[in-house]
């Protein structure tokens, strides 16, 4: 089960890759052409969409990141039947220890250097790796942990970069194992909901979603400590793009049936200029010699705004800024020929021009398209906690899922498509506008491809939190 690093490149794609453009997503490119990232003669192995692995009665889990992201996967999946901890992984052993507090029955723990992670992946008492590490580390993690007979599930990006994308998808199809990235937005009471509308045609015929993560992350992001080697802030301080789409654009994604009946296309992106992270980091130099090295970066853009086309000539408009104080919003807008739903600042529906359902009525929309997801865990979930509920309930799904042998929710195509956005965004930036082509992760499976994220439990949904 073991793999030794030259072996785990050869048979992670990494090296054979065939397609240019794409280690310098960041700068401008020689031809300006987005089509460069077009992958030529991709044949799809086994399509992962719709792909119910053998059920599991007891999923046996090892986390991989347990900082305060991962400590929270952790007390959840110990509220869920069916879970069994085997081992928790991260670079520090404060973590470790403060996370060994939580556990009455012993657990295996690894802290020995920064590959430890991959003596946890080679175990054969392990089903599905948990990763909650930083972004640079989701995509080697998973990769190595389907090669080792793991299921994986990731905080997003699950990729930071095309080479990887296609790694994952290629190493997914043909090892038979599920990479799932942790979407927790997709399990929002209002987007479940309105998931429900989009497919039932309350809305019509989907013409345009936005979506968005626009979240004041300044001192977040600029506090020493908060992040394992200031990584989020690293990122803040060499890309320049839509560094996190996914929580704006998956519910939209899967409300359009991207994947599976649509496709997106391509996509312009737009950086503002940075007005206070430049500022901000030669403020902080002036006490800390951290900063210095970052004094003269070109930080990202406060405010990136993208616009993607679908094949079914849908438009969806992305936007991210963690810099700015503007009120915390993830937008959630659906528009179709014959109604609209937006959630922020507050949740509302239209049905025409002439302005949004009085409360009496739109309480009676929510409740009547309200799936089963909602109704039978939705109340529990918010309970367990995690984001008002979404945390729990997107974890318990996944267990529920894989216990009971029925495909995932969310699968590899989404995880490489949806991140994607971060690099064709960086690379349309570099290039003003110029627009990025989407690969087609799917091999042309889209096109007949059926829906897969099961909000009315047609199958499953016998799994129960433990008190």
């Amino acid at each position: 089960m073991g793999l030794n690093r030259r072996d785990f490149i050869k048979k992670s794609g990494l090296a054979t890759l065939g397609f240019t453009g794409i280690g310098a997503l960041g700068s401008k490119s020689e031809n300006n052409s987005g089509t460069q990232f077009l992958k030529e003669g991709h044949q799809q192995r086994f399509n992962m969409h719709n792909y119910a692995a053998p059920a599991l009665d007891v999923v046996r889990v090892g986390f991989i990141g347990v900082g305060s992201r991962g400590s929270g996967h952790v007390r959840r999946l110990k509220r869920i039947e069916g879970v069994e901890i085997k081992a928790i992984c991260d670079i520090d052993p404060e973590a470790i220890n403060r996370m060994l507090e939580d556990f009455d029955e012993p657990v295996d723990t690894y802290t020995d250097g920064k590959d430890a992670w991959k003596e946890l992946c080679e175990r054969d008492d392990i089903d599905l790796v948990v990763n909650a590490t930083p972004w640079h580390l989701h995509a080697p993690i998973c990769l190595y942990a389907m090669e080792n007979g793991k299921h994986t599930a990731t905080e997003i990006p699950a990729a930071q970069s095309l080479e990887q994308c296609w790694a994952l998808v290629e190493t997914s199809e043909r090892t038979k194992k599920h990479c799932f990235m942790m979407e927790n937005a997709c399990y929002g009471e209002f987007e479940m909901i309105t998931l429900n509308m989009a497919r039932e045609g309350y809305f019509g015929e989907l013409i345009h979603g936005e979506g968005a993560y626009i979240h004041q992350l300044m001192t977040h992001n600029f506090t020493r400590g908060n992040y394992y080697d200031m990584w989020r802030f690293r990122e803040n301080a060499a890309r320049n793009g839509n560094l996190y789409p996914m929580h704006g654009l998956g519910s939209v994604a899967q409300s359009m049936g991207i994947n599976y009946g649509d496709q997106m296309k391509y996509m312009v992106s737009v950086s503002s200029g940075d007005f206070m992270m430049q500022k901000k980091t030669r403020e902080l130099a002036e006490s800390d010699p951290f900063f210095e090295d970052f004094v003269d970066n070109e930080f990202r853009g406060n405010m990136n705004t993208s616009i993607i086309k679908t094949f079914n000539g849908r438009t969806i408009m992305l936007q991210h800024d963690v810099s700015s104080p503007r009120v915390y919003s993830r937008i959630h807008l659906l528009s179709g020929t014959e109604g609209v739903a937006r959630e922020y600042p507050e949740p509302r529906i239209a049905k025409s021009h002439e302005g949004w359902l009085e409360q009496e009525e739109f309480d009676a929309v929510m409740e009547k398209y309200k799936p089963e997801i909602i109704k039978r865990v939705g109340e529990l979930a918010q309970k367990v906690g995690g984001h008002g509920g979404m945390d729990a309930l997107m974890t318990w799904r996944l267990i529920d899922c894989l216990r009971n042998g029925i495909p995932l929710d969310m699968d590899v195509y989404d995880a490489a498509s949806w991140s994607s956005v971060v690099m064709l965004s960086e690379w349309s930036v570099a290039n003003e506008a110029t627009p990025a082509y989407f690969p087609d992760f799917t091999g042309g499976a889209w096109k007949t491809n059926e829906p897969n994220m099961d909000i009315e439990l047609v199958r499953g949904g016998n799994t129960t939190f433990l008190s």
